[in-house]
This record gives structure tokens, sequence and C-alpha cells, in this order.
């Protein structure tokens, strides 16, 4: 008798069964008649959606045609190892949409708002629809425990995700957890990535096409930050003071930074042959937003064609301008106003990675 062998697979996110057997024309198709099962172009494989009960119908299913080996068949815990699968009850999803619009109320970003209500999600999920009230202390350090640290999450994610069930259950259920009993991760101590002056000068030069140039320049030689240049409109270049105005930044904060006289050229040039209408970097469609997303691919792209092998992001850009700036001999206080930093301290990173002092080290190594 012919042997299909199950085993556990993770398509998409989504636990599934794997059937796999040597390629059999007949075989394949008796396992096309079964309700549930798909073929994967991606992963080249036949599956079923894993459920508890999913083991019982094949075997039912393939009785006295086919052999099924499932010792390599493992039962999972779907709530503990995939909570987002898990549908919420009514209840729950009504309360997450009281709070998402809590936080729109508050002026909360969008981001802030999308990464606190999908931990919300999963949390919840991970509980399997657990009263809510019932919610206690323990019940966030299994979570933390078995989920977030099990799984590998970083220290940021397990802070923000700490940070949105304990906004939650303070505003909505008017109810503080003992967070004590949780240990915040240690942030690590990371320096920032740091490009050198000829690498920038080679990625900046990369795109002949005037628009993508212009966006990866100005995002050197004013430090800014991702979002903040795709939410730059017309108004907010002052070229006859050589100023560029980001409006409602990280913190919801205004701040002005300097614009030299060759980035002035370069935005009057890319201004006359682009003619945007409302933000100064605009899509396909007038007046609308260039996207996140196709930024991201403008970088790449220049990266690829240049040859660097680094995993260069937009941010390198922001902090290798800052670190240059230092390097120039720039007051770090000016240089925390141009970035926007609320606190010095977090400009005071950038002293540990400018190189003028530490190239001026002699080894002892040298007089040996």
């Amino acid at each position: 008798m012919k042997t299909i062998v199950l085993k556990n697979a993770v398509f998409e996110g989504l636990p599934v069964i794997c059937l796999e057997f040597p390629y059999d024309f007949a075989l394949k198709e008796l396992v096309k008649t079964y309700p549930e099962c798909q073929w994967s172009r991606k992963h080249k494989a036949w599956w079923v959606p894993y459920r508890d009960e999913q083991l019982d119908e094949l075997v039912q299913f393939f009785r006295g045609k086919v052999w099924l080996d499932y010792s390599q068949l493992k039962k999972i815990d779907i709530a503990r190892e995939f909570p987002n699968t898990i549908k919420l009850d009514v209840k729950t999803e009504t309360e997450i949409q009281i709070f998402i619009e809590w936080m729109r109320n508050k002026r909360y970003a969008e981001s802030t708002i999308k990464t606190y209500s999908g931990a919300l999600i999963l949390f919840f999920s991970f509980l399997d629809n657990k009263e809510i009230s019932e919610i206690e202390n323990e019940d966030l350090a299994y979570f933390t425990t078995h989920y977030i640290i099990r799984k590998g999450f970083s220290a940021s994610y397990q802070s923000q995700f700490i940070n949105a069930v304990k906004l939650y259950f303070s505003i909505r259920q008017h109810k503080k957890l003992n967070l004590e009993i949780i240990d915040r991760p240690k942030k690590p101590k990371l320096l920032p990535n740091v490009l050198a002056k000829e690498e920038i000068k080679r990625i900046l030069r990369a795109h002949k096409n005037l628009k993508h140039r212009t966006m990866l320049s100005l995002i050197y030689a004013c430090g800014l930050r991702r979002s903040e240049l795709l939410n730059l409109k017309i108004t907010d270049v002052d070229s006859n003071r050589g100023l560029l105005i980001v409006r409602q930044s990280k913190g919801k904060k205004d701040r002005v930074v300097p614009l030299s006289a060759k980035t002035v050229d370069l935005l009057r040039e890319y201004y006359k042959f682009e003619q945007p209408m409302v933000y100064l970097f605009e899509g396909k469609k007038s007046g609308s937003r260039y996207s996140e997303g196709s930024l991201q691919k403008v970088l790449k792209s220049a990266i690829a064609k240049i040859g660097i092998k680094k995993p260069v992001t937009l941010h390198w850009l922001r902090h290798s301008y800052a670190t240059h700036l230092l390097e120039n001999g720039t007051d770090l206080r000016y240089i925390q106003e141009i970035l926007g930093h609320r606190s010095s301290r977090t400009t005071e990173i950038y002293t540990h990675v400018t190189d003028n002092s530490i190239r001026r080290i002699k080894s002892p190594f040298d007089d040996l």
C-alpha cells in the first residue's frame, strides 16, 4: 500500500499539515479529492489547515486506500503557538476599537496606534478570549515568558507590548497591572550605523532620476527621518533664509533645519522639473504623498547599483549626517536641536562613533 507522510509546517504564518509522497499520478488525484487539501506552488507541497481533529478526519478519509505515517506529526497548542489565528469575540473586538478611538482622540501617532492595538489583539488571542476583567498579572507574565521570549522577539518589542497592555488596562479597565513582577528587558546599547563620506557620495549619485537623487540627498543633507521627508510640503522650504521647517515630527514637535546653498540649488532644480502641487515629494497621483515603500525601493536600488554589501537603511543616512557634523566640530547641543532629540543623551551616542580622536590614538603594539 502506498504511503503518505504527514508533517507539521507553517505557511504564511499559519500552522498546516503537509502531505508528502513520491510523485504518483493516481495518488495525487486521490489527495486532490480531500475537501481541504491544496497545492502550494511556493512550498511545492500538498497541505491542509492544522486543526486538532484534522488527523482523525485524514485517517478516516484515506482508510483502506493509503497508509498514513503520522509519526512525525506533533500536536500543537494553537492559542500558545499561533495566537493570531484565534478569532476574538465581539466584546473584545469592541473593547479594542474603543481603545483605538481613545488613542486617536488623544492624537497618538498612527504608527503607535497600530503597534498598541496589534499587541492587544495578540495578547487577548493568546489568552483565548479570557474575560478581560479577569486578566491578572500572571497572564501577562505567562505571555511574556511563553510567547515573546520563547519566540525570540526583540527587547524593544517586549517593551512596546508591556506599554500597550499597561495603557489599555489603566484607561479602559481602571486597573493597574503590577508590572514590577515582569522584568523590563535591558535595551541593548547599539552604536548607530555610519557610512563614510565617500560611500554617501556614491549612494547619492547612484540615481540619474532627479527625484530619487533629491530625496536621498535631502535625508542626508538635513538629517531627516523617513516620515519627515515624506510629510514635507512645498511651503516648508524657505529657500531665501536657507531653512527647512519640519512640522509635527516625533513627539509632535516642529523644528527648523538649516539648508545649505548646494541643497537649495538641488531643490530648485527638482522643483522646476517636477512641479509638485502639495507635498514636496509626491506619488503618481498629483497632490498625494510619496509612499514609504517606494522610498525604500529607491535606496535599495541605489545600493544595488554601486555594489555596497552593507544592509544600509534610510536611517543610516541620518546617523551619518549627525556623525559627520560632530566630526566637523559642530557643537553637540546644535546637533541635538537639528535632529529633534528630546534628550541630549540620545545625541551623545554619536560621540562613540566619531573617528577623529580615535584615529589619533597610538596603539602600544606599534612600540614593540
